[in-house]
């Protein structure tokens, strides 16, 4: 029995071997396939860290309205933007951002045939952490609060795609490709926050608020180009009103020349 036993099991031993070896093998060109396709595809690291040093966290202005949803905007690399796509979001999702607001980009990510830009931290739709909760007894539980209101996202992504791979871009090539529908030249940061603006201006500017003594440039900076513009003369003077929104949910802004002298909101 013991001899019988070592003739069939001694001569597997070598085919085990020779299947394990060449697992390994496999294992590895698999690997370096893997490697090298990343290698191919993608852009090198240190051109992903001169566009994430140039541009993450850049405050710019939209040329264009961004949709909501998972998709938001697409140009190609002439900066093209492909209209009927955004069209088809923006019908379906609605508008995150409108054209004139100061927006900021809060994180790059590199795919291997583009590059997607997300725009005021991204224009998913999300819910609180407390509504993923639920108590109860056995199978039957109950959410600690309800699912039924809707949370609505603020940004967006624009995706500049490569008809191959994504190429080595500097930061003004990026730049020149998102300049349809980014303007990184009217209010770029040293301007938007220069010393001569008070300090009330840049943090009402970041939450998107108007506040009395604006101006106009600044009003534009901090919620984009009127819905509405109303003329009168009062006391005298011919004032300009500003109004955003629809009714009953309207903010009225008011100008005396170029300067904002009363906010109102209904």
């Amino acid at each position: 029995m013991l001899e019988r036993r070592f003739e069939s099991s001694g001569p597997l031993r070598p085919r085990r071997l020779a299947k394990a070896l060449l697992a390994a093998v496999l294992a590895g060109t698999a690997g370096l396939r893997t490697v090298a396709g990343k290698k191919e595809e993608s852009i090198n690291r240190d051109a992903r860290i001169d566009l994430i040093r140039g541009l993450s966290s850049e405050i710019v202005v939209a040329k264009v309205e961004l949709p909501r949803g998972r998709k938001g905007l697409s140009v190609n690399s002439k900066g093209e933007i492909n209209k009927q796509a955004v069209e088809g979001e923006l019908k379906v999702n609605g508008v995150a951002i409108r054209a004139g607001m100061p927006v900021e980009i809060t994180k790059i990510t590199f795919k291997p045939d583009r590059i997607v830009f997300e725009i005021n931290k991204g224009g998913k739709r999300g819910r609180k952490w407390y509504q993923h909760i639920e108590v109860g007894m056995g199978n039957v539980l109950t959410p600690i609060a309800p699912d039924d209101t809707p949370v609505l996202a603020y940004g967006s992504w624009i995706s500049v795609t490569f008809p191959g791979k994504v190429p080595e871009l500097t930061v003004a090539q990026a730049k020149q490709m998102l300049a349809s529908v980014l303007d990184f030249d009217r209010h770029s940061p040293t301007v938007l926050y220069s010393p001569a603006v008070p300090p009330q201006l840049k943090e009402a500017i970041k939450r998107h608020e108007v506040l009395v003594g604006m101006n106009r440039d600044t009003v534009l900076s901090a919620k984009g180009p009127p819905d509405r513009k109303i003329r009168e003369v009062r006391e005298g003077s011919e004032q300009e009103d500003w109004l955003y929104g629809l009714p009953p949910h309207v903010l009225f802004v008011t100008f005396d020349g170029d300067t904002v002298v009363k906010v109102h909101q209904n």
